[in-house]
């Protein structure tokens, strides 16, 4: 490649990898004069970057965001990045599965033949999880980041789960705070204005509506961040959910793939500790049961009344079965 080829992609390097940079430290940087500096950026503008020059008292330069978008440069590790993120776009929900691979595509054709070799020889399937997953409409999600992003109340319609068309119940008013995806799932963590507390609403139930409200000062959310919040939600800490801990008499490898939302913890070449969550002590207790080994139940009491309650009604049941199998027979 000609030096000044090879000069100008590092520049474009160091231009994408802050925000501002000095004249004299790039120039430093590339171990050239401040004068090639700007000859060089003069022909990265030429060439279609908008690198615009930053007043100060040591001047220097920004890459900003223009109408096209010009060529990216990307190292190995982004290229990698790229695309793992563009072909597992499918399991995300957000409804972008043909774009993301139209883009895949698009960044594949124009990377020299070395990236594009390392892009192609990685082989991801992206598999999603068992049970239906609602597709998301990517103007909703684009709707829902703008309101997060602009601090502007969100007016929206909300569906109720399992009978979405069941009379037209009143607009919802929230502040929107962060827009997450949990298992599958997105999710809109916002302040529920009517009920004056925090909520985390399913997005593929939300309509919004315009115009949206007035903006709004943000509210500090408890927990250490969102991350904690959510899985707070999700993961035991809400009345809702219960959450058990039992010993199964199989090897960790035979349980985890048919657990995907529980600790397995490996005690022994066929014993393992499982903790587990669901949204009943009755559910929870009939899920065990298709691991078709013996079972100790750790804790707490709610599960072990449960799994007495499910053996009682099994027994009944196998015990009706039979008089009633006879009855026919007879």
């Amino acid at each position: 490649m000609p030096k000044t080829s090879a000069r100008l992609l590092s520049l474009l390097s160091l231009l994408q990898a802050r925000r501002d940079w000095p004249g004299a430290l790039l120039a430093e940087r590339l171990d050239v004069s401040a004068r090639t500096v700007r000859r060089d950026v003069d022909r990265l503008r030429e060439l279609g970057y908008p690198v615009a020059a930053v007043k100060g008292p040591d001047g220097g330069y920004r890459l900003e965001a223009g109408a096209a978008l010009p060529p990216l440069l990307f190292d190995d590790d982004q290229a990698v990045a790229v695309a793992v993120a563009l072909r597992t776009a499918a399991v995300t929900g957000a409804g972008i599965e043909e774009a993301s691979a139209r883009a895949l595509n698009t960044v594949r054709q124009v990377m020299p033949a070395r990236l594009r070799h390392r892009v192609d020889s990685l082989r991801v399937t992206a598999v999603e999880r068992a049970g239906p997953r609602p597709r998301i409409d990517p103007r909703v999600l684009v709707a829902l980041s703008a309101a997060v992003r602009d601090r502007e109340v969100l007016r929206f319609d909300y569906a109720a789960p399992g009978a979405p068309d069941a009379g037209q119940p009143p607009p919802r008013r929230a502040e929107p705070h962060h827009l997450v995806t949990w298992g599958g799932r997105w999710y809109l963590v916002a302040w529920d204005l009517e009920r004056a507390d925090w909520r985390t609403f399913r997005v593929d139930r939300i309509t919004p509506r315009v115009p949206a409200g007035p903006r709004f000062t943000p509210r500090e959310l408890p927990g250490a961040s969102v991350a904690a919040f959510v899985a707070a939600r999700f993961q035991g800490h809400d009345s809702q959910i219960c959450r058990g801990e039992v010993i199964l008499g199989l090897p960790a490898a035979a349980v985890s793939p048919y657990a995907p939302d529980a600790l397995v913890e490996e005690l022994g070449p066929d014993r393992c500790r499982v903790v587990l969550s669901g949204w009943s002590w009755t559910g929870l207790a009939a899920g065990l049961g298709r691991f078709d080994t013996d079972i100790e139940v750790v804790g707490p009491p709610e599960l072990k009344a449960a799994c007495g309650r499910l053996a009682r009604r099994y027994a009944d049941a196998a015990q009706s079965s039979g008089s009633s199998t006879g009855a026919i027979s007879s």
